[in-house]
């Protein structure tokens, strides 16, 4: 290259630095949200399209978030602060994302154990979840993905910045506060969608209990074991449309207000 085309590239990195600053910004909050958001963050998806998405939300939320956005100084210690910051802030609004996904993993546990169809470490293997689990949290992110999930992001990412002011670490008290709440509903959302499987599992073992006073020569558990497989097989096909809306009610509230005004 020659000494003039240094001079015009130079010139145009001069030109619209302020603009790339901005950018840089808000890829930070973005990239750290990225990294544990639900469907377009999973493990699965290769790096490259997960950089894509996240350079594709950049550009989508920093017109909107720019006017907000403190001037970046360019001295170690404060871009280091800053970038502590929104990486902290993106890691909040991802795990409180994340959550949800949880809560489809946790619900389809308590199913499957609930009614014998995955054994009690079976998490442990290299399968990490149950089939249960598996097809819940796969049904919950399609149906969140064809509900507008890329709108729903963009809108949560421009109102994180009125929550989170860019910049500014967040009271260690209050996230405290905020990740117990979040938790707490996570496992008390996921134990309620999970209510009919063990409610049919402990109808089954008090009548396995009945059978066997009854017939103490008869082996109930050859009789019951197919019994309690059908049972939870169709007890899943009959519920799981009335489960993930539900959980997609309670998806949609976090991102409408992830302040953690909980239900």
């Amino acid at each position: 290259m020659t000494p003039e085309m240094f001079d015009s590239i130079a010139a145009l990195v001069a030109l619209h630095q302020a603009h790339l600053m901005v950018g840089f910004a808000v890829f930070l909050r973005v990239g750290a949200m990225m990294a544990l958001l639900p469907a377009f963050g999973e493990m699965v998806v290769p790096v490259r399209v997960r950089l894509a998405v996240t350079l594709a939300f950049t550009l989508v939320v920093t017109p909107a978030v720019a006017p907000a956005l403190p001037e970046l100084v360019l001295a170690p210690g404060p871009l280091l602060t800053f970038v502590m910051t929104e990486a902290l802030a993106g890691l909040v609004l991802g795990a409180g994302l994340r959550l949800f996904v949880i809560v489809l993993q946790t619900a389809g546990t308590i199913a499957a154990q609930a009614t014998s169809l995955s054994q009690f470490i079976g998490g442990a293997g290299a399968d990490p979840q149950p089939a249960m689990a598996q097809l819940l949290v796969m049904a919950g992110l399609a149906l969140a993905v064809m509900a507008g999930l890329h709108v729903r992001l963009a809108e949560l990412l421009i109102l994180s910045y009125s929550l989170f002011p860019a910049g500014q670490f967040l009271p260690g008290s209050d996230l405290a506060d905020w990740g117990s709440a979040r938790v707490a509903h996570a496992f008390r959302l996921a134990f309620t969608l999970a209510m009919p499987f063990v409610i049919l599992s402990l109808v089954y073992y008090v009548a396995l209990g009945a059978i066997n006073k009854a017939m103490p020569q008869l082996m109930v558990a050859f009789v019951g074991a197919p019994a309690i497989t059908f049972a939870g097989l169709a007890l899943l096909f009959l519920t799981a449309p009335l489960i993930l809306p539900i959980w997609q009610q309670g998806f949609h509230s976090f991102i409408a207000d992830p302040t953690g005004r909980l239900p």
